[in-house]
């Protein structure tokens, strides 16, 4: 029988959190070593749980979840999310502008796919989140990576954005709070950013999905509310780490702007959803009470609290270990350290994290998984707790004391 071999479309496709090292990791944990996995920002398995009014709710709805939903999503969590959307300044959302999907991930490659013809462009922040250059390979077009200045705390390049636009470009892929690096923008960068896409007639994707997840009274503001209507915009978030509901795979997509525009979209947009019939029924009963409920997730980002203090440990050993500097993330749940090229000169940090792991047992991710153009860099969540954290970082460091390659 002849080889059997995956598409081409795959390609170009990749997801090293999920990738080489981690299987690795899996295979020393069958030998019985344990793992410091700080890999992946997966609340739960360091005692972040849900609120339990939210588990209470989709306990109770359960049996009225046994049919499919429209498939846009239930009522009552697009209304819950239309109301977010009122108080964060999105203004002249309706219900039918809400899509809920099985996580964000869903969704994204929902608004790529039915967007993107072949030769098409999207410009992707470098680093990124790696699903959404994923996304746009696997629907055909290319992703462009543009510059995010780490001197500036990792806010874009609007210049280096500017030079990669061309007439095949089709939007701009904003994540704020940007995940690997934790930066939150400035009001003053996001309406440049829209500015550029008024002028280019361009889309703005906008990834929030850490917009509760905010540190040292930082103010998150959605770009959406500053497109004063005349820019498409397609905003992403969900209940995934806000409400340490990872497993629920419940997010939403709301669509913003001159939606007369984008009549032919939206009806591509209208039949992917119909085609996966809808989304996870009973989670969806979880929306309407984690938006309009207390929201827990400030006891953990405010001093004293888990996330606020966690950070704070995790920034503060980097920076101590020599030769590696860190930005300190003002939210979501991660740390994205450089290492001195002088000092370490590492050519190959897939290798590295690889090295890492096998003589210290400790599993990050390596920069260029995020489609970082340099070798310098990787992340880590700082999700477990303090002991664990120091325990981990320790590790890194006495790795690097003799690390060459």
């Amino acid at each position: 029988m002849p080889v059997i071999r995956k598409s081409n479309k795959l390609i170009n496709v990749c997801y090293d959190i999920r990738g080489p090292v981690l299987q690795e990791a899996k295979r020393l944990e069958e030998e019985g070593h344990r793992i410091l996995k700080l890999n992946i920002g997966n609340p739960a398995p360091w005692g972040f749980d849900a609120p339990e009014e939210v588990i209470q709710d989709v306990i109770y709805n359960l049996p009225a979840s046994q049919g499919y939903c429209d498939s846009k999503g239930l009522f009552s969590a697009r209304k819950a999310v239309m109301q977010e959307c009122q108080r964060n300044g999105i203004r002249n959302v309706g219900i039918e502008d809400i899509y809920i999907g099985n996580g964000v991930s869903e969704l994204i490659v929902m608004a790529m796919q039915g967007l993107l013809n072949d030769t098409d462009e999207m410009l992707i922040p470098a680093p990124d989140y790696p699903l959404w250059t994923a996304a746009v390979s696997l629907s055909g077009g290319n992703p462009i990576h543009y510059r995010c200045d780490e001197q500036s705390d990792w806010a874009p390049d609007i210049e280096d954005i500017r030079s990669k636009i061309t007439d095949r470009t089709r939007g701009i892929v904003i994540i704020n709070p940007n995940n690997p690096t934790g930066a939150v923008y400035p009001e003053e960068v996001l309406k440049q950013i829209v500015e550029l896409a008024r002028e280019k007639n361009l889309i703005i994707f906008a990834d929030e999905i850490y917009d509760k997840i905010l540190y040292d009274e930082t103010q998150h503001v959605s770009i959406a509310s500053l497109t004063d209507d005349d820019v498409l915009c397609i905003t992403f978030n969900g209940l995934s780490k806000t409400y340490r509901a990872a497993g629920f795979r419940s997010g939403w997509m709301i669509v913003s702007g001159p939606r007369h525009q984008a009549r032919d979209y939206i009806e591509g947009l209208d039949m992917l959803a119909s085609m996966r019939l809808c989304s996870n029924v009973p989670t969806q009963h979880a929306i309407q009470t984690s938006l309009g409920g207390y929201q827990s997730i400030n006891e953990l980002t405010c001093p004293g609290g888990r996330l606020y203090e966690q950070r704070n440990l995790a920034w503060e050993m980097l920076n101590d270990i020599p030769g590696v500097s860190c930005t300190k993330p003002a939210g979501a749940l991660y740390l994205f350290p450089k290492l001195d090229a002088k000092k370490y000169n590492i050519k190959n940090d897939e290798k590295m994290a690889l090295d890492l792991l096998q003589q210290q047992k400790v599993l990050i991710v390596q920069g260029s998984g995020f489609n970082m153009p340099d070798t310098q860099h990787f992340r880590l969540v700082f999700l477990p707790r303090e002991d664990d954290l120091t325990d981990a970082i320790d590790r890194i460091g006495a790795f690097l004391r003799n690390y060459e390659q």
